[in-house]
Parts: C-alpha cells; sequence; structure tokens
C-alpha cells in the first residue's frame, strides 16, 4: 500500500502518521475519534469509533497502531485494543478471548493484504487485523455486523486537518 507513509511536521498536532479508515463523510452515524499519547506527547495510536446505533453504542471501532504502541502488546488470547474499546463503549464487561487466528488474502486495488481474522469467544463481535507499508497495524472491530472484503476498499487516509486541536 505504498500510498501511506509517515508525516513529518514541525509541531505535531496529531499522529505523525496517516490514519487509514473510512471518511466520516461516508458514514451516516456518528463518528468519535481518540487518540493514544505517550509521556513524551507523541501519537502511540488512533482510534475511530462509528456510531450507527443513534447513541446505543458504536457499530465499529478502526484503529491504527504504530510499531512500537504499548496497545499492540497483548498476551495470548487476549482480545486486541479494539475489540476491549468495543466492549467498554457497549458497557460489556463479559470475559471474551481469542478462540483461534486465521490468515486471509485478499486484493485491495493493486495491492495483496495478508488480513488476520480473528474469531473471538463472543460471536456477536467480528475482527481482522492487517500490517501496512509503513508498520502500522490496522485492526477493525464490529458488534453484531460481519467485516466483509468489500469494507478494505472504503479505507483511506484521513486528511490531518481532523485530528488538530483548535
Amino acid at each position: 500500500m505504498s500510498f501511506l507513509r509517515r508525516r513529518s511536521s514541525a509541531t505535531p498536532a496529531g499522529p505523525d502518521f496517516d490514519v487509514l479508515a473510512m471518511d466520516p463523510g461516508d458514514w451516516p452515524g456518528n463518528l468519535g475519534a481518540g487518540l493514544l499519547p505517550a509521556p513524551d506527547g507523541s501519537c502511540q495510536g488512533v482510534f475511530l469509533r462509528y456510531d450507527l446505533f443513534g447513541g446505543r453504542g458504536p457499530a465499529m471501532i478502526i484503529g491504527n497502531l504504530p510499531e512500537g504502541s504499548p496497545a499492540r502488546e497483548i498476551e495470548d488470547k487476549e482480545v486486541p485494543f479494539e475489540v476491549a474499546q468495543l466492549l467498554l463503549a457497549l458497557e460489556n464487561d463479559e470475559e471474551i478471548e481469542v478462540v483461534e487466528t486465521e490468515d486471509v488474502p485478499v486484493m485491495q486495488g493493486d495491492n495483496l493484504l495478508i488480513v488476520k481474522r480473528i474469531k473471538l469467544s463472543e460471536s456477536r463481535i467480528s475482527c481482522v487485523q492487517f500490517d501496512r507499508s509503513d508498520k502500522v497495524l490496522v485492526t477493525i472491530a464490529a458488534w453484531d455486523r460481519p467485516i466483509t472484503d468489500d469494507l478494505y476498499a472504503l479505507l483511506k487516509p484521513l486528511p490531518a486537518e481532523l485530528f488538530q486541536q483548535g
């Protein structure tokens, strides 16, 4: 995915990498974004929460975690950070774990993605992960809807202005 690259700016106003997600203008519900700050002020990840349920909880969370982000460090059978965020937002405190993973090749335009499908003990959650060319891990966690291959065609870098404070 050669269109993805690290940004560099003199004064960081958000993540120093492109955030790959669905454009908020293409989504009919509410959108929320969260940044994971490091003690030095750098961005250790971004997650976007897409809400189609009229304020009753998110339908999907898409995370972008750069190499070295502590949120990427999980134990065996522990759910990805984005799944934990989805459960937190849904106020679901069930104990959920990873049951199985499977690597699946998926074409995105001219690019081949190796997508890891993560099967969880809670069957209403769909979860997939893939690495980008800039070593950012993208995780998609969806509640009560399957993640199909055509979703990857909707993912694109979001404008940096979306993450500027002000």
